[in-house]
């Protein structure tokens, strides 16, 4: 099977398999599930284990997998750098070194920019708008076949950190000018935006960034919001938390399977995996905005500096970010295709949004006081 078929064929059963895993799970170890294969499979991360909601992600992934299948397919989340450094899950997983991972698609815009759109980009979706572009209006589809001719690999989403912050800055900033030689930890196309205001970007994984905020090798950084920001202790380090996260207004996380691997699989575990990546999606995101506040308030109480973005940074911000989509556009035909089908969709839920959530949000929230 040409796997541009093989690709389509796995996503559509996509809206079935939870169907088909309730109904295999409840066969037992006798019947149907007795002929299945014990499968022990290795899984890349790009998180360290302390960050347990973000590492949780690859946990509830793997521990619903096992349980939908009686434990007869086994995989076991290793934490960044055991299997692979941390920003080259996708390397390992396309080479097929490893069969899977868990990690962030915007990490690897080196290899296609277009990758950004599996996660987040700049001035983009929100966590809700994303899982609506990527189940119902055809994004995770349009990936999946990207993914399969650059990288040899299928993915699903398991998990959103939802809306992050600003990041964290060891002195004010208030206009663009004070971003100028600016060295700042951020990636994806986000990093690129703040490479075009003057910032000196750097991307490293999230057990690296305290050490270069303490020693002064950079003088920002951007991880992912109040929880785990203070479990990597950035407050004890920068005093400036600057919100909102503009370039990552709802970031989705992917579990990456090396396709050759992925068509050995019984469709039984084809759609185990499904149904394991859409929970981990959702309860990652459940998990983070139940926390989040808490987190927050206690860094505030603890002395942090709440700054908002200038009106004036979040002006050139969004405009240097579609200047740079134009200027992708103009030369990777994939990130054209994306961009033009992704922006169609960011203008018609902007537009819905606006009206339903956007009403809502500016009367409710209008009084409150951080």
């Amino acid at each position: 099977m040409k796997r541009k078929q093989f690709v389509q064929t796995a996503i559509a059963s996509a809206t079935t398999g939870s169907a088909l895993v309730a109904c295999r799970a409840n066969t037992g170890a006798s019947g149907a599930n007795a002929s299945l294969p014990t499968i022990n499979w290795q899984m890349a991360t790009s998180w360290p284990t302390a960050l347990d909601t973000i590492f949780g992600g690859a946990t509830t992934f793997t521990d619903r997998v096992g349980a939908i299948t009686g434990g007869k397919f086994k995989i076991t989340p290793r934490a960044a750098g055991e299997l692979a450094p941390p920003l080259e899950v996708l390397n390992v997983v396309s080479q097929g070194a490893v069969p899977c991972g868990h990690t962030a698609g915007y990490y690897y815009v080196g290899k296609s920019p277009a990758a950004a759109f599996g996660t987040a980009v700049p001035f983009g979706l929100n966590a809700q708008q994303q899982n609506a572009w990527l189940y119902e209006a055809g994004g995770l589809k349009t990936l999946q076949a990207l993914y399969a001719r650059k990288f040899g690999v299928i993915q699903f989403p398991a998990g959103n950190t939802g809306g992050q912050m600003g990041g964290w800055f060891r002195k004010e900033i208030s206009k663009v000018s004070d971003l100028q030689g600016l060295k700042m930890r951020i990636p994806g196309l986000g990093g690129q935006v703040m490479g075009k205001l003057g910032v000196t970007v750097q991307t490293l994984p999230g057990g690296e960034i305290f050490q270069a905020l303490q020693t002064g090798a950079i003088d920002a950084a951007e991880w992912v919001g109040p929880y785990d920001d203070e479990k990597l202790g950035l407050h004890r380090v920068a005093k400036f938390y600057y919100y909102p996260g503009w370039w990552e207004p709802g970031p989705t996380l992917e579990v990456q399977i090396n396709l050759n691997e992925w068509k050995k699989l019984p469709a039984e575990y084809q759609a185990a995996i499904q149904a394991a990546a859409f929970e981990a999606n959702m309860t990652m995101l459940a998990r983070y905005d139940a926390r989040n506040n808490e987190s927050l308030q206690r860094l505030i109480q603890g002395g942090v500096t709440l700054r908002p973005y200038s009106n004036e940074i979040l002006a050139a911000a969004e405009k240097a970010s579609f200047e740079l989509y134009d200027e992708f556009s103009a030369k990777d035909a994939d990130f054209k295709s994306i961009f033009a089908e992704w922006k169609q969709f960011r203008d018609r839920i902007y537009a819905w949004n606006n009206i339903n959530e956007g009403s809502f949000a500016r009367h409710s929230y209008a009084t409150l006081k951080l």
